[in-house]
This record gives C-alpha cells, structure tokens and sequence, in this order.
C-alpha cells in the first residue's frame, strides 16, 4: 500500500512520567508452559501474532512469555524471556553497561561450535572478552579496506546477473517469467566473497556453482530449531522443532568453504594474524561466518524483501525512482557518493529496512539489576534476565511512526524531515543515526552505513539500467532496457 507521508512523525509525549510496575505475563508450568508457547509460535498463530496477541492481552508492549526452541530434545536451554516491543524498551537491548550478549544471538539457544570450525565466533562474543574486540576491529578492517571497490565490483556481477535474467525472460516468450532467487544469491555470493574475502569464486569451480547452496545448508541446519517455515503442520513442529540438527549433514560443505577462504582469502588470513592477532583458524572461521551468516545470509534476505516491496509499488513510485536516479547521476557512473544524494531511493530502502528487518529478532542478557523504561512504565529487570525484542512489532510502533502497518515509501525522505526518524531505526543491532556507531565496545552491525548503501546502489543499478521493471511473486515478468 503506497501512503504519502503529509508529515514527519515524531514520537508522542507522554502526559506524565511512567509509573513503575510489575512485568505481566507468566512462563506457566515448567516443561507444559514452554511447548504451548512453542506450539502457538510455530503453528497456531504464527511469531508476529505471537507476540501482537499477548501485547493486547496484557495491555503492554513488556511481558513475560517463552519464545523457542523448547522441549523435548534442548537440555540446558531456558525459553523464558522478557519480551520488549516497543522503541523505547527495545534501546537497552543495544546498551552494553546494561546487557551482555554472550552465546545469546538466537536466544538462550546456541548451535554447536562445531558449525564455526569449534570456536566462538564474533556474534557470540560479549563485548567484555578481549576476542571481541580483535574479530571485531579485523571485520571494521575488512569493510573500511573493500569501499573502494565495493560499488565497481557489485555494477559489474549486476551485470553477470542481469544479463542472465533477460535471456532467460526472453526464452520464457510472452506472457513468461523468471524467478531471481537463486540468480540473486548467486550474484551475491560472487560478490561478497570478492569484496568480504578478497576471494574470486571463478577460480574455484565447485564453489562458482554451489556456494551459495551450501551456505544456504549450513544456515538452515543451525537456525531449523528456532524459524518458522510453513510447511505441514504437525511435520514442522516433529522434525525441524524438536531437535537440533547434527552437524555431519553439512560437514563436508563447511570443509569446501573452510578450504576456499583459506586458498583464496590468504591475503585477509594473514592480516588477521599479523595486525589483529588471530589465530589461522580464528580468521578462517569468523570469515566465514561473517561470509555466509553476517552478509550473505542477511542481504538475501533484505535484497528478496527489496525486490518484493519494489514490485508491490505503482508505477507512479517507479517514475518517481528513475526519475531521480537519472537526474542524480553523475557522469552515469554509480558510486556510493552519488546513491547518497538520492533521497527517495534512500527513503524506500530504509523503509524496508523498517518492515522486513533481516533479522527479526534480537536478545541480549541482564548484566546486572536495572529499571528498563517502556513508554507507559518502568520495570525491574534482574542480572541474568534474558531480553527479547520482535524487530517487526517494534518497527511498528504507533508512537515512533505514523501509519506503522503501511510501506511509506518516501518517510525517511529529508525533504519531508523524515530522515530524523532514523535514530529509531534499529535494523543493524542499534540505531541507524545518533551513535557514534559500530566499535569494538558494542555490538553493532560493522555493515550499518554499507547494507543500505549497497541496497541503495541496488536500486539505482535497476532504475539506471531499465525503464520499466514488473516483479511478482519472486520472478521478473517484464523487462525494458532504458534507450
């Protein structure tokens, strides 16, 4: 649904102070409580009815409730959580004096270390252990060395992949189509790896053609017993919920991949050892994961919902896109510097950052007693107390956004003073502005300016290329190159 936005929302006032209270909600019987929440988050409502339900059902935006995985096969994992939707409660999930983010990337459940070479990578390292800061400095590294190139490189495998995409539309005739997906993946694994990597995918052909796929694999098998997939119910909640998965199903894939960062990201390897003090396998691993979880698994994501969104829209939004596009080019030479001056462009990224986050949810742990403000009370958290925040719920808050449930197009645009909006956008584990960003001392995405660039270089790769571009159900129907 396209909305104008008339004005720029600001977030509401409350009349008087928040009044302190008790946290509702309840955890219910040990073991019965869990899996009847497991069972109405998977299969009965769904997590985005979820956590919407009980919010009108205790009449606040905080509760006490149990999110998966839980009962028979997780021993040692506790569903209990403090839920926090709403913009103001979810900041102090991004406070580090206040949590602590140790094993807890997906909850109190952690896939085996054997899926990360047996180490600990980044992501699930507190900002207190000193590991963290050297894979986190090394990740910086790798996206402040590849900017100079990242633009160049991403227009050139766009091309590849483009290129591709109209032979085959124009093989389907009339009336056909052409699903981007796995096209989509494939570019943007070739990509990554040049620009995360250092690493050419052609040279190795095995994982030319199947990388993606493995890393598709490898991200499955970990994340089955915490995602919702919607198959046959009650098949989901038997197989894919109720256990975690061995990791020998992906060992081999994982092998080929631990073989081509080491061949052909020596160079990135070894500046992990010698300017950031890593281990051979540290490097190795934590490339990877940044690789396949970090990047690829999150703009797979973000780029599918980009798409999406892209063909939802009238083509009076696509006029207004090119449009702007092509005025704002410079030379017709795409580059971070130009996609910066594209307001609209950068209006209909965030906002998708908005509604489809990549990663939906986001925890972290008390690190010690603390009052977590809402915006209509004050709580008691406790040291230990694991926080849980459904990004999708948050990102929809009535008293942030006006017209929360609708796709705004042009609400973060400038010109309208919607980009003040950005310090309640949380998409990359803080906020979007207002910070002085990812470090060593917190947990944010080292990617936070460089994903909606990139998504924003996307865009006007498409809008630069063609005139016209209809999208339906994750395929190309139509195409029309630009004269």
């Amino acid at each position: 649904m396209n909305v104008s936005l008339s004005s720029s929302a600001a977030p509401l006032t409350p009349s008087a102070a928040p009044q302190r209270a008790a946290i509702p909600g309840s955890y219910g019987w040990p073991v019965i409580g869990p899996l009847a929440d497991r069972l109405q988050y998977f299969w009965l409502q769904g997590p985005k009815n979820f956590f919407a339900k009980r919010m009108e059902k205790y009449g606040s935006t905080v509760f006490r409730t149990n999110v998966p995985p839980a009962f028979p096969f997780f021993a040692g994992v506790n569903p209990n959580v403090v839920a926090v939707l709403d913009v103001k409660s979810f900041r102090h999930l991004f406070d580090m004096e206040l949590v602590e983010k140790s094993n807890v990337l997906v909850g109190d459940f952690m896939p085996s270390v054997n899926y990360t070479g047996g180490f600990r990578v980044c992501a699930y390292l507190d900002t207190a252990e000193s590991k963290h800061s050297q894979i986190k400095d090394f990740a910086i590294d790798i996206i402040r060395r590849s900017s100079s190139t990242w633009v160049s490189s991403m227009a050139t495998t766009l091309d590849d992949m483009w290129d591709s995409l109209e032979s085959q539309l124009a093989a389907a005739g009339d009336g056909g189509s052409v699903n981007y997906i796995f096209p989509l993946q494939e570019f943007l694994f070739a990509f990554l790896s040049l620009n995360i990597l250092g690493a050419n995918a052609s040279a190795f052909p095995e994982i030319k053609k199947s990388g993606h796929i493995m890393l598709d694999k490898w991200l499955a098998v970990q994340l089955l017993p915490t995602i919702s997939i919607n198959v046959v119910q009650p098949l989901e909640e038997i197989f894919l919920h109720s256990f975690s998965y061995p990791f020998w199903l992906v060992k081999s894939d994982y092998e080929k991949l631990a073989s081509f960062v080491e061949t052909g990201a020596g160079e990135a390897v070894r500046r992990a050892q010698t300017e950031f003090k890593l281990t051979k396998e540290e490097a190795i691993h934590n490339l990877i994961f940044m690789l396949g979880f970090n990047a690829f698994g999150g703009f797979s994501l973000f780029f599918l919902s980009l798409l999406g969104n892209l063909g939802e829209q009238e083509p009076s939004v696509h006029e207004e896109l090119r449009r702007e596009v092509r005025e704002k080019l410079s030379n017709n030479v795409l580059s971070f510097e130009t996609v910066k001056k594209m307001d609209l462009v950068n209006s209909f990224v965030y906002e998708t950052l908005r509604l489809d986050p990549p990663v939906p949810q986001q925890f972290a742990r008390a690190r010690k007693d603390f009052d977590l403000g809402s915006h209509n009370a004050v709580y008691e958290i406790k040291k230990g107390e694991l926080l849980c925040g459904f990004q999708p719920l948050v990102m929809r808050d009535p008293k942030i956004f006006e017209n929360p449930e609708d796709f705004v197009y042009n609400r973060f645009s400038k010109v309208k003073g919607g980009d003040e909006l950005l310090e309640y956008l949380f998409w990359s584990n803080g906020p979007q502005t207002g910070t002085p960003g990812p470090s060593a001392s917190n947990k944010q995405c080292v990617a936070r300016d460089a994903v909606p660039q990139t998504a924003a270089v996307f865009l006007a790769y498409l809008f630069q290329r063609y005139d016209e571009i209809s999208i339906s159900s994750g395929s190309i129907t139509a195409l029309k190159k630009a004269k």
